[in-house]
């Protein structure tokens, strides 16, 4: 992604989320945002938007997904829907560091150092549980909200792996919740394939 690209995704993103929320500390959490490297960190380690603007590409897909697929015109309350989408994955702000491999070059046969990215995770607090409470620093969620950020990761979070059947009334409860999974699902697997520049 060339740093215009970037650019405009980074505006974008600004744009939507200035527009559709209203909340008070929505200013101070967007300042805080962009002095992180939410704009330009990752999504991934090697998997979906494993490269430079990953992290931002991917919010933007799940709230291009939820808006196209799932948002019902007087059931989903577009301010919810923005910061469930834009933020679920604030947990991935200031989690990753870029570091190098060397691989071997399958046609000369010569090693080469290969750019990859690691976690260095200065805040190991989980991921739904954490972005919640990145969020609440600033603004006070409802509680739809932050059960739908809570569980956006399904079946793979580490909770629901170890045997906690918490999401599925978290599920049956909340609306929101299971339609932001599906966004993240449809983003991760069906719009950003081929989107690592590290594999």
């Amino acid at each position: 992604m060339t740093e215009s690209e970037l650019g405009e995704l980074k505006q974008k993103f600004i744009d939507i989320f200035t527009r559709n929320v209203t909340r008070d500390g929505k200013n101070e959490l967007l300042d805080w945002l962009i002095g992180t490297d939410f704009f330009t960190a990752p999504a991934s380690t090697k998997f979906h938007c494993a490269c430079e603007g990953g992290l931002l590409m991917h919010s933007l897909n799940v709230y291009n997904v939820f808006m196209d697929k799932h948002y019902e015109e007087g059931k989903d309350n577009l301010e919810s829907v923005t910061i469930a989408t834009l933020l679920h994955d604030l947990c991935k702000a200031q989690f990753y560091k870029k570091s190098f491999r060397n691989v071997k070059n399958e046609t000369t046969g010569a090693w080469e150092k290969k750019e990859i990215f690691q976690i260095d995770d200065v805040f190991p607090y989980g991921h739904g549980e954490k972005s919640v409470f990145l969020i609440e620093r600033f603004i006070r969620l409802k509680t739809s909200e932050a059960v739908a950020i809570r569980w956006h990761m399904g079946g793979f979070d580490e909770a629901v792996r170890g045997g906690s059947f918490a999401i599925s009334q978290a599920y049956d409860k909340y609306p929101l919740a299971v339609k932001l999974h599906l966004s993240d699902l449809e983003a991760t697997y069906l719009h950003e394939k081929g989107t690592s520049s590290v594999r």
